[in-house]
């Protein structure tokens, strides 16, 4: 499966824009990828005080997403803001060639910043079968709390992490990552936006795609906006999984 990643800036709190730029980098990339993965809130920028850009999931962001995957026969996963109930959610997405939409919502919040006190925190994993290989997509902060990530049973292959992680804080991105792939024996995807964003806070990328090892199989240049395609294969994946099957040996929990 080919997988192409966006590293970005996201024009703050302005969608128009946002989608004009996103649709113009896919129209590129018909024919050449089976996935593209965008940043968190890929619409909007983390922008918590314009809650009013939230939108259903019958809204104009997904419209354009369903519309784009069959368009340019591609699927596309990232997240944006979404409003369900007089709730507000920071919701990963996954739209398939079909037009077919699956979500999730982001389950922890970071009340140190403040997030909890906009946003309600999602319940279920987001995990899709998809080219034949299955995918776990989850948002930012999610990368903190392994148990929330636990590959139980292998069931799936390839982690995708979208977000908005802070310049200050990369370092912990980076090691981040690579744990999730060790401990789960999964391929890692993590892609990051680039620029400021309207509060003033600095990202700058560290995009990466990792495999089972955590050895790096796209890596990005620092506050660089880049597009990236690489491809995943299964074999090796399922080859290294029989060999060392340390993931026999992994607790069994149930999460409350």
């Amino acid at each position: 499966m080919r997988i192409t990643l966006i590293q970005d800036i996201v024009f703050w709190a302005d969608k128009a824009a946002n989608i004009q730029k996103v649709e113009d980098q896919l129209a590129l990339l018909a024919g050449d990828t089976d996935l593209v993965v965008l940043p968190e809130m890929f619409t909007t920028g983390f922008c918590t005080d314009k809650l009013q850009l939230s939108e259903t999931n019958e809204g104009e962001t997904v419209r354009k997403l369903r519309y784009w995957a069959s368009k340019f026969k591609l699927a596309i996963t990232g997240s944006f803001m979404a409003t369900e109930q007089d709730k507000i959610y920071n919701r990963a997405f996954f739209v398939f060639p079909t037009g077919e939409l699956e979500t999730a919502d982001k389950r922890h919040l970071f009340t140190l910043g403040g997030e909890h006190e906009y946003f309600s925190a999602g319940e279920k994993r987001l995990i899709v079968n998809y080219c034949g290989v299955k995918i776990l997509v989850l948002v930012c902060y999610d990368i903190r709390f392994p148990v929330w990530s636990r590959n139980v049973n292998n069931e799936y292959d390839l982690a995708i992490f979208v977000a908005n992680f802070p310049k200050r804080r990369i370092v912990d991105w980076d090691i981040l990552l690579q744990a999730r792939a060790v401990e789960n024996q999964a391929y890692v995807c993590g892609v990051n936006r680039v620029g400021v964003d309207g509060v003033g806070i600095e990202y700058d990328g560290h995009s990466t795609l990792i495999d089972f090892k955590a050895r790096p199989l796209l890596k990005f240049l620092e506050n660089k906006s880049s597009v990236q395609t690489a491809e995943i294969k299964m074999e090796p994946l399922e080859l290294y999984r029989r060999k060392f099957t340390v993931w026999q040996d992994a607790d069994q929990f149930d999460l409350k």
